[in-house]
């Protein structure tokens, strides 16, 4: 390996090692306070190596990873997730007590794995990427012991994850049995010569379906609400973003490169799942009065959208199906933010009954206008990140022969707009006096007023975005 390979995966380099600095930090010391430090510090290293890896991209390495400017972008927008994400946990973690140290470890960890498969150019890194992924969000769901719902949401999260790695597995044996090979770079010109769909295309459907429970999307969605509920806040924020982000990062990165229209099978599934998601998550979302199985819902209705900006492709697809998910990470991780900032550490549950947000306005006026800002973003109201996402990825929509997917897209928006605004206007509602409020930690404040910031900035001047996108798009 040469040094432009190491300078190519330096920020996979820098997070692997900082999770080993830290478990040893760990085991000589035990402070709060000092494993947060070392993961910021961890995490704003491998943000700050970016830039050498630009400078030396696109680049292969070792057949496993290819390093490019759309990976970076995705990598950088996963660990500036997790920074975020870190902040979150030192807030809730500090009302709850206890030692919650060697989370950060998995924190670190599940960053890496999500690093990995934005990375991916071969099944082997896709499938070590997932799994360095999947086993560290095994223990982050369950970190909260004294929680029966967490303990409860990890197993069934690790029975679903098992379910979705044997459909991942099987998928790729088809896929190397009919092309002998498992590099992304040579499956796309085997899989174009003529004779070679035999079990090729059942092998990618496998695939799909594997990909599918990662992203949560309808009918894979079973685990979604149950996982939500029970995973401490920041947590569920992490599963919401980094997870998926991850995932659908390595989506684009596989299928985008496949020609989906030699392939009818394939673009019906993923219309089939984008119709479904986007129309179940939001019905589904209607019946709610638990805020994270609500937002649980929500999220599946979100990936359905970003996959018509997939299905749609061409110049417009992938730029808009990143901006969607860079605004859906912002506003979701201020609406986790504002339920584990209110969780109180009496109880054995987050903040996550409707009740526990009657009056908020007056109890907490701020925190108040972050979550509505969030709930607005969902919704797509102009001037937030959300409805510029949403328009976005409606023109690329309509830029396609699918464009009758936009259709459902604007139906299944406005069923959601009852449900967002359902929860925003309980928070203005007279309060009955037996609410309780917990303090807002410094961390939670500093996280909800930059990202809601976002929200507005990128509604208001999504430009430089849009810029940066394109750019590491053209990258290579």
């Amino acid at each position: 390996m040469s040094g432009a390979d190491l300078l190519a995966i330096l920020p996979l380099l820098v997070l692997g090692g900082a999770a080993v600095v830290l478990m040893l930090a760990v085991a000589l010391r035990r402070s709060l306070q000092l494993t947060l430090l070392l993961t910021l510090l961890a995490l704003a290293a491998a943000l700050a190596c970016l830039a050498p890896a630009v400078g030396v991209a696109p680049r292969r390495v070792t057949g496993l990873l290819f390093v490019n400017g759309f990976g970076l972008l995705y990598v950088g927008l996963l660990i500036s997730t997790s920074l975020a994400g870190a902040l979150l946990a030192y807030g809730y973690a500090g009302k709850r007590g206890g030692q919650p140290e060697e989370a950060y470890i998995l924190l670190l960890l599940a960053t890496l794995g999500g690093s990995v498969l934005a990375l991916s150019d071969h099944f082997a890194s896709f499938f070590l990427g997932l799994e360095l992924l999947s086993v560290s969000l095994y223990g982050l769901i369950s970190y909260s012991r004294w929680r029966p719902p967490s303990l409860e949401a990890g197993a069934k999260y690790l029975v679903l994850a098992a379910v979705s790695s044997a459909f991942l597995l099987f998928g790729m044996a088809l896929v190397y049995a009919e092309l002998g090979t498992m590099s992304f770079a040579e499956i796309v010109p085997l899989a174009g010569q003529a004779g070679t769909i035999g079990i090729l295309l059942p092998g990618l459907l496998l695939i799909v379906v594997g990909i599918a429970f990662k992203l949560a999307v309808v009918p894979f969605h079973m685990w979604t609400p149950d996982v939500y509920e029970g995973a401490p806040a920041p947590v569920t924020a992490f599963i919401a973003t980094v997870s998926k982000g991850a995932v659908f990062a390595l989506l684009l990165r596989l299928f985008g490169q496949i020609d989906l229209a030699r392939y009818p099978a394939l673009v019906f599934a993923f219309a089939l799942i984008a119709v479904a998601s986007m129309l179940g998550g939001n019905l589904l979302a209607l019946l709610q009065y638990n805020v994270k199985r609500l937002l649980a819902y929500s999220s599946i209705s979100h990936l359905g959208y970003v996959l018509v900006a997939f299905l749609a492709g061409g110049a417009l697809g992938i730029p808009a199906a990143t901006f969607y998910l860079v605004a859906y990470f912002a506003t979701i991780l201020v609406a986790f933010g504002a339920v584990g900032s209110l969780s109180d550490p009496a109880r054995l549950r987050d903040a996550d009954s409707l009740a526990d947000y009657r009056g908020l306005f007056w109890r907490q006026p701020w925190l108040t206008v972050a979550f509505a800002a969030s709930l607005l973003s969902l919704a797509g109201i102009p001037l937030t990140a959300g409805f510029f996402g949403k328009l976005y990825v409606s023109l690329a929509g309509i830029s396609s022969p699918l464009w009758w997917l936009v259709v459902v897209l604007v139906v299944s928006s406005t069923i959601g707009l009852y449900y967002y605004l359902r929860v925003a206007s309980i928070m203005f509602r007279r309060p009955t006096g037996r609410e309780l409020t917990p303090a807002i930690s410094w961390a939670d404040g500093v996280v909800l007023a930059g990202l809601t910031g976002a929200i507005f900035f990128l509604g208001v001047y999504p430009s430089p975005l849009i810029t940066l996108i394109q750019a590491a798009l053209g990258l290579g």
